[in-house]
């Protein structure tokens, strides 16, 4: 990572009823997670970001809270390992939170791959890999949360545009984020009982290294241009703003809900 928070939005932009609550973000070592963990915590908000890759997330926490040092009261960031497919290392990661910062308030299940294969071409490796990370892992962070949070808390899932948009050689991709969408609402359903909103957003085509493919297969970029109506690649930080409104207090009635942010290619 050598962009700045600077480059990326204002360090003082809202929320301040986020100054001292306590997060957890998957999938945080770099892309949409990285860009999630430096936003919040320029906010005042404490995050453990756990990525299976603990290196590289110890390297990138220490790296963003010198970022976001520039802000008033940032929070502070804690790089922690985590294999989102193993139930028990979600709580290991909640535990976490809680001994170092004294809470759980947000948790974000960004952590997600990526297969591309052609639906006849689908290996069942392919099939249990890819719904154990992107299904399994938003159920079981989202227990984990939930042991831990109190009334007024928030999950936010990472669904996809891919969830409501079929395309080519992304059958198990497809089939996960689907599946990512109909859990999101069933949490909401159970867990509003105890006072937590669950949501989730929906990308289109984002900026980010999963997505690099994209601008290295000019056929690729073409057609992904095509089908967005806004006619470019979306950047992590435009999808920043959707996950600060579903965890702040302007969502506090918003709960079993998608944010679509694809430049409206759903529609394409």
């Amino acid at each position: 990572m050598s962009e700045t928070l600077a480059q990326h939005e204002p360090m003082t932009a809202g929320y301040p009823e986020f100054a001292g609550k306590v997060a957890v973000v998957t999938g945080a070592a770099r892309g949409m997670g990285a860009r999630f963990t430096a936003a919040l915590a320029a906010r005042g908000v404490h995050v453990v970001g756990a990525d299976i890759n603990e290196e590289q997330m110890r390297a990138t926490a220490a790296e963003l809270e010198q970022e976001v040092a520039g802000s008033t009261q940032p929070g502070r960031i804690l790089g922690a390992r985590i294999d989102v497919t193993d139930a028990s290392e979600h709580e290991t990661v909640a535990a976490l939170a809680i001994e170092r910062f004294g809470r759980l308030d947000f948790w974000v299940n960004n952590a997600g791959i990526f297969p591309f294969a052609l639906a006849g071409e689908i290996t069942p490796e392919q099939l249990n890999a890819t719904l154990s990370v992107n299904v399994e892992g938003v159920l079981y962070g989202a227990q984990a949360a939930a042991r831990h949070m109190s009334p007024g808390s928030a999950i936010v899932n990472m669904s996809s545009v891919s969830a409501v948009r079929v395309r080519r050689g992304r059958g198990a991709y497809c089939t996960s984020k689907a599946a990512v969408a109909h859990l999101t609402e069933s949490l909401a359903v159970e867990l509003g009982d105890q006072g937590i909103r669950v949501n989730a957003i929906a990308p289109g085509y984002i900026d980010t290294e999963m997505t690099r493919w994209v601008k290295e297969d000019p056929d690729a970029l073409r057609h992904a241009l095509d089908v967005v109506p806004l006619h470019r690649l979306g950047s992590p930080e435009e999808v920043v703003g959707p996950l600060l409104f579903l965890l702040s207090d302007s969502a506090r009635y918003v709960t079993g809900h998608s944010i679509a942010v694809d430049g409206g290619s759903r529609h394409v």
